[in-house]
């Protein structure tokens, strides 16, 4: 049986909507993680998911900002909600749901951009989400005995050198500073997470997820990041079957910075 989840940074869903509608129409995967909602939870356009299908919907859902939600075409179930750092940001959600006789937890995750400044004395935002990530490495693949494991999500951080458009100019820029990266993977390392987009595309290959606003011409300079990542527990590995980055929908009528990522499965 073949599996699809898309994850992607909507950047506001109300305002976005028929960005996804279109997308959904045409991609029609059976997972549709968001991130960056920007809305609270009975401000979510759920109907219009429903009326393509999407009849099963969890949230997470706070004013103004963040956000998360996870659609799906079959039934969500133990859903749960952590609160990181304990502000109250609404960052992250989970549930589980089974395909091919397995059980499997899915985690999305919008982990803070960290601001302007790489330095957490100067920059609160900065320290904040390194302290996010560090108590991300308490997450483990294998938490629940007999369930697999996939995360999805905007983490806000492009690990490795081809993950930018040019290793040495981002050293200093928030998203690919040494200390992000480096707990970033430790995240995966100590949590024992396969970094699915890299299982399938080599690591000396430039793999990009967003585009800047503030480029005038986006598409000729691409100067882009991947900031969303699609990770699973390693049983699950053997069972990728394609990640698919819509880079073209960057191009699309008021889009969103990020493109959807959709990971196909073969269970």
């Amino acid at each position: 049986m073949d599996l699809s989840i898309t994850t992607w940074n909507i950047n506001s869903v109300r305002l976005r909507l028929p960005l996804v509608e279109d997308f959904l129409k045409q991609a029609r995967p059976d997972i549709l993680c968001l991130q960056e909602i920007k809305c609270q939870n009975d401000e979510f356009p759920a109907e219009a998911l429903k009326a393509l299908g999407y009849d099963n919907i969890i949230l997470h859902g706070q004013k103004g900002y963040h956000g998360v939600a996870i659609a799906s075409r079959f039934p969500l179930a133990e859903d749960h909600r952590q609160d990181y750092c304990g502000v109250g940001d609404a960052r992250h959600i989970s549930a589980i749901f089974e395909w091919g006789g397995r059980r499997i937890r899915l985690h999305n995750f919008y982990v803070p951009a960290g601001g302007d400044e790489p330095d957490r004395t100067i920059n609160p935002k900065f320290g904040h989400k390194l302290d996010f990530i560090r108590e991300m490495r308490d997450l483990k693949a294998d938490a629940e005995s007999g369930v697999s494991a996939i995360l999805v999500g905007d983490l806000n951080i492009a690990p490795l050198e081809n993950d930018v458009w040019s290793h040495k100019q981002m050293l200093k820029v928030i998203s690919h500073t040494p200390v992000e990266t480096e707990g970033l993977l430790e995240v995966m390392r100590e949590g024992g997470w396969v970094d699915l987009m890299r299982h399938h595309v080599p690591a000396d290959q430039k793999l990009y997820t967003w585009w800047s606003y503030r480029a005038k011409d986006w598409a000729a300079a691409d100067r882009g990041r991947r900031l969303d990542h699609v990770w699973s527990s390693p049983d699950l590995t053997d069972h990728l079957r394609s990640i698919d980055i819509l880079k073209e929908a960057r191009g699309w009528d008021r889009p969103s910075d990020h493109v959807p990522v959709t990971a196909r499965f073969s269970l």
